[in-house]
């Protein structure tokens, strides 16, 4: 599957690209053969694949190949849920990013909020794992936010915009060929996510940022978005899709918000 839609050219200031709507969903840690194939089959039954919209599952490690096998010829897009930012080696229990593309994979997220928070992850981490996906001919589905400490403090923008100068130091103008996703720590998996507008007001400053480095970058929202608050999301002029977390483990569930 191809990268998400985009006009393919940099923008400037103050135009708008037209692009469709690109939905990931993210099952974490989830997951049984039995239960994957029930998901996967539904999903490709599912998927009208409507004009301008794109629809993707990054699973477990383990499951890339049961995804490769179950997708393939669809137009559901698959990928991985990390990567390692080492090409390889002697690291044991790493996975590289060119393993990860021998199974077909279009996508990887880097930088999710839990491998930040959880493991330590740094800024500078997360850039290395962004070139060594894209080196590989993966999208990276690079990932930013803020934790409720840090929006109480008014720091969200600072954040957010330290976490992104990471990845363009490292990826320079090739970031025209992430996507970003903001993810506020906040809101995952806890049931409560932003409003529209408080997404909206992250996404228009990661837009003005990336407009200004010449990049039309896919933006998606990520937080507890389910089928009933999707269409309000992605009504706003710069979300164009959703990182979807536990929704995406219900068919019905993830296909309602694709087509939002």
């Amino acid at each position: 599957m191809d990268a998400p839609v985009s006009t393919g050219r940099a923008i400037g200031l103050g135009e708008k690209s037209v692009r469709g709507k690109l939905v990931v969903g993210n099952w974490k840690m989830h997951g049984s053969l039995a239960q994957n194939d029930a998901l996967l089959a539904d999903l490709r039954a599912g998927w009208g694949a409507p004009s301008g919209r794109k629809l993707a599952v990054c699973v477990p490690f383990p499951y890339l190949w049961q995804a490769q096998a179950a997708l393939s010829g669809s137009k559901i897009a698959w990928g991985a849920q990390n990567v390692s930012e080492h090409a390889g080696g002697a690291f044991t229990g790493e996975v590289s990013a060119t393993m990860i593309a021998e199974f077909g994979c279009t996508y990887a997220i880097v930088g999710h909020s839990e491998r930040r928070t959880l493991y330590g992850e740094s800024d500078k981490a997360v850039g290395a794992k962004a070139v060594l996906a894209m080196d590989a001919g993966l999208t990276p589905v690079v990932c930013v936010g803020e934790t409720l400490v840090d929006r109480d403090l008014g720091s969200t923008e600072a954040v957010v915009l330290r976490q992104l100068e990471a990845v363009l130091a490292q990826l320079g103008e090739r970031v025209a060929k992430a996507v970003l996703a903001y993810e506020p720590v906040w809101a995952i998996g806890t049931g409560r996510n932003a409003t529209p507008e408080q997404a909206q007001e992250v996404h228009g400053l990661l837009r003005r940022r990336l407009d200004a480095a010449g990049a039309d970058v896919a933006l998606l929202y990520g937080g507890s978005v389910k089928a009933s608050n999707a269409q309000g999301l992605f009504e706003m002029p710069d979300i164009d899709g959703g990182l979807i977390g536990g929704a995406s483990l219900k068919a019905d569930e993830f296909l309602a918000i694709a087509t939002a």
